[in-house]
């Protein structure tokens, strides 16, 4: 995959807002890989903020939408890992900053 196709389906999942925090998915840190086949298959690694989230299946459905918005997805397969578990470390000086994290 290109890097002008990492940098769009990026841009697709900074839409990808979790709906308890407030902040989008690529800034909180829970995006872990991105990667994209010839077929046009999208396969995103990511993390949840605890093990015991509820919102996953919405976060996971948002995340469809928004790469299917990319006219070079096919399809779209998101893999939620808890390796590396997520801690606020993951989340960029801006995601910590709009919630006042240190």
């Amino acid at each position: 995959m290109d890097t002008d196709m990492k940098d769009s389906i990026l841009g697709a999942l900074e839409n990808v807002i979790d709906p308890e925090l407030g902040i989008d998915i690529v800034n909180l840190g829970l995006v872990y890989e991105i990667d994209m086949n010839d077929e046009g298959v999208a396969m995103i690694t990511m993390t949840l903020t605890s093990m015991g989230c509820p919102l996953g299946p919405v976060i996971v459905d948002q995340i469809r939408t928004a790469l299917f918005d990319l006219p070079e997805v096919k399809d779209v397969d998101v893999n939620i890992v808890w390796n590396p578990p997520w801690s606020k470390d993951h989340m960029t000086r801006y995601a910590k900053m709009a919630l006042g994290v240190r």
